[in-house]
C-alpha cells in the first residue's frame, strides 16, 4: 500500500468545490458568478506552477497597443513584515493625520496575509495609447487575477489608498516616475466560506438601444 496523503485545509476546500461541480455540471460561468471579495485569508496562498498560471491570466487582459503595461510584484514568507514597515512610513507621509489605529491595521495585513501582490503600473506618456487605456490595461488584469485566484479555489481582496501614491514605496517596487501603482492584491485560502453578497440585479445595468431613443438605467432612477 502507498503512502497516506495528508490533505491540507485548503486541498479539502478546493477537492470539495471540484466534486461539487462535478456532481452538479457547474459550468465554470457558474463558478465565476459565485466569486466575491474576502479579507480573511489564511494560508497556503498559491505558490510555484499554479501561481504563475494565476498571474499569467493577468497578462491575458485587454492591452490596446500591446504594450505589456502589467508589473507584478510579488511578497510573500519573510518579506512581509519588512514590506509592512514600508507601508506604514508611506502612510504616515501620505496621511500624517491618519490615526495609529488606521496605521497598525495596515501593518497587521501587509505582515499576516499570506501573500500580497503589488500591481504596478509601467506606463508611457508619450505613446500614442492614451495613458488611462494603459491603466485600464492594469486594472482588467488585475481582475482576471482576482477570476484566477477564485478558479483555483483561493481568495483575495483589492485594496488601495493614498499611500499607493508615495514614491519612496514605489522605488521599492521598482516604478520609478512616471509608472505608478494600481494598488495591492491580498491573497491566500479563504478562512471561512463566502459569504453570499447580495448583488445588483443586472437588469438595472444594462440597456439595449432601439436605433432611436437615448437608452436610460434602472440603476441610474434607483440613484436619484
Amino acid at each position: 500500500m502507498g503512502e497516506t496523503v495528508q490533505l491540507t485545509d485548503h486541498d479539502k476546500i478546493f477537492r470539495r468545490a471540484v466534486i461539487m461541480a462535478q456532481a452538479s455540471s457547474v459550468s465554470p460561468l457558474d463558478v465565476l458568478l459565485e466569486r466575491s471579495s474576502t479579507g480573511d485569508l489564511v494560508a497556503p496562498a498559491p505558490q510555484g506552477e499554479v501561481l504563475a498560471r494565476i498571474l499569467s491570466a493577468g497578462l491575458r487582459a485587454p492591452d490596446h497597443g500591446h504594450l505589456c503595461p502589467w508589473r507584478y510584484v510579488v511578497i510573500a514568507g519573510d518579506a512581509r513584515p519588512a514590506f509592512a514597515g514600508h507601508v506604514v512610513a508611506a502612510v504616515a507621509r501620505q496621511e500624517p493625520d491618519a490615526p495609529e489605529k488606521k496605521r497598525e491595521k495596515r501593518r497587521r495585513r501587509f505582515s499576516e496575509t499570506p501573500m500580497v501582490i503589488a500591481l504596478g503600473m509601467h506606463l508611457r506618456p508619450e505613446h500614442k495609447v492614451p495613458v488611462m487605456e494603459q491603466e485600464m490595461a492594469v486594472a482588467a488584469g488585475a481582475m482576471n487575477v482576482l477570476n484566477a485566484l477564485h478558479m483555483e479555489g483561493f481568495g483575495g481582496v483589492w485594496i488601495s489608498g493614498r499611500f499607493c501614491e508615495d514614491r519612496s514605496l514605489l522605488s521599492q517596487l521598482g516604478l520609478e516616475a512616471p509608472h505608478r501603482l494600481a494598488g495591492f492584491l491580498l491573497v491566500g485560502t479563504p478562512e471561512k466560506p463566502e459569504r453570499a453578497h447580495v448583488r445588483p440585479d443586472v437588469g438595472d445595468h444594462v440597456a439595449f438601444w432601439d436605433g432611436q431613443t437615448p437608452v436610460t438605467f434602472g440603476a441610474d432612477d434607483r440613484q436619484r
